[in-house]
């Protein structure tokens, strides 16, 4: 009897809290999922949201007068600390070079390394097309280049340089074939056809593919991956630096070094996969496909925000007037003068946690090597920006005048002279140039006011 009585207060109590979340029409809302939105992610630094005067306060020896110094708000982001570095894009690289691998030999020809293919309404298709390749089986690639026991060596010979392109007696990746393919929805495309009835959502699709459709003006080429190793030959002429070609990127010496030779597109690229990267364990943790805000490169007005520290009208980012510090050592890696680009420790770039970092823990955010941002290069448009959040942007197609690909690098480098290295100095480069001297880290939004902020 006890039992009769202990069910019938439970099915009372269940039918009064039911009554209470909305039972009688009331509205109560539909709420998502809440996980922690407060971790920063790994390897970066949170930039709290603020305000500051960003623009040419400094002095401007070319006189372009293109950027008035102006007071900016800006909302919280999450910012690498550092450059990203040759092994972190090596892991880019290598992802890639797996996929194809495993892509082209397919579930018949690699059957441990696929996986099921997701069903239902939330199957995974923003993961790409390789999704139902199985990483963890994966790991390292080791086991799946290996050509021993149950690896896969002998049946990717096609990925390797072959007849007079190889080398007698030695086995080395076809780079060529390391190309990355991607979609995703351009908010500019959608903002423009919004109010067209005629338009469909795949006429705001940009796709990178290995077959683009001529007709079509939102598809391009793949992108390749590799970095072009060779700038170090193409950017000096007469300068001998063929030991950089053959070991930057590849040497473990320069592991922690930054990635160099990197065009704009392909460090787009690099965010695109991150986030990808990211998307598929916040799926298997059950987590919204957005749990983390996808990444991107800075904007130049981000850059130069973070590069300040969160100091106003400071002319570098370690917030002094001079490049030397009080004990006479160089704060950053630069042309120190006509002949000299080592008396701050580096002939070309060094690790990417050289020198002490700026108030916001962040590395290297003057010298060592410019940065690409997502900002377009237009001197015209610094009076159309708005006084907080302000960028401009444009993705130049194929047919597009050179003038239309320039993208704004931020930070100068360890070729550049001192005059680069001020938080308010900018320059260029067009989106498909490799160089030398270029690199660049990635941001992230924060989603919420600040990540003090309790509700």
């Amino acid at each position: 009897m006890r039992n009769v009585y202990f069910v019938a207060f439970i099915t009372i109590a269940a039918l009064f809290s039911s009554c209470g979340k909305g039972g009688q029409g009331e509205l109560v809302g539909v709420y998502n999922r809440k996980f922690r939105n407060n971790r920063i992610p790994l390897g970066m630094v949170y930039i709290p949201p603020g305000r500051t005067l960003i623009g040419m306060s400094d002095e401007d020896i070319n006189n372009t007068q293109s950027s008035p110094a102006r007071m900016t708000s800006f909302s919280a982001f999450f910012m690498d600390q550092t450059e990203i570095t040759n092994a972190e894009y090596r892991q880019f690289v290598y992802w890639v070079r797996d996929s194809v691998a495993v892509t082209s030999l397919g579930p018949s020809g690699a059957p441990t390394y696929f996986k099921p293919a997701p069903t239902g309404p939330g199957g995974g298709a923003a993961l790409g097309a390789n999704r139902n390749i199985d990483w963890r089986k994966i790991g390292n690639g080791s086991a799946l280049w290996s050509k021993k026991n149950n690896g896969l060596g002998n049946k990717l010979t096609d990925m390797y340089y072959s007849g007079a392109d190889a080398l007698p007696g030695r086995d080395e990746i076809d780079i060529r074939k390391l190309r990355y393919a991607y979609s995703y929805v351009s908010s500019d495309l959608a903002v423009e056809g919004r109010k067209d009835p005629s338009k469909k959502r795949q006429d705001f699709i940009i796709t990178y593919t290995d077959n683009p459709d001529p007709s079509n003006p939102n598809h391009h080429p793949s992108v390749p991956v590799y970095p072009d190793t060779l700038v170090w030959k193409v950017d000096y002429s007469y300068s001998q630096n063929d030991p950089m070609v053959k070991t930057y990127f590849n040497h473990p010496s320069y592991d922690d070094y930054p990635v160099v030779g990197v065009t704009w597109e392909q460090a787009s690229a690099f965010c695109v996969w991150r986030t990808r990267f990211y998307e598929s364990v916040a799926v298997s943790r059950k987590q919204p496909i957005n749990a983390r805000p996808e990444y991107q490169l800075p904007s130049e007005a981000q850059f130069e925000y973070a590069a300040r520290g969160g100091n106003v009208k400071t002319k570098y980012p370690w917030g002094g007037p001079y490049v030397r510090n009080t004990k006479g050592c160089m704060q950053a890696n630069f042309k120190v003068g006509r002949g000299n680009y080592s008396d701050d420790g580096g002939l070309y770039t060094v690790n990417v946690k050289s020198y002490f970092p700026n108030d916001y823990g962040l590395y290297n955010m003057a010298g060592n090597v410019s940065e690409w941002t997502i900002t377009a290069y237009n001197q015209s448009a610094a009076p159309m920006l708005l006084d907080f959040n302000p960028n401009f942007t444009y993705v130049a197609k194929t047919g597009d005048s050179k003038y239309m690909k320039r993208k704004v690098v931020r930070g100068g480098s360890w070729k550049d002279i001192g005059f680069f290295l001020q938080n308010s100095v900018g320059t260029y480069e067009y989106q498909d140039q490799a160089r030398s001297y270029i690199g660049f880290r990635c941001v992230s939004a924060y989603p919420g006011t600040d990540i003090t902020y309790r509700n």
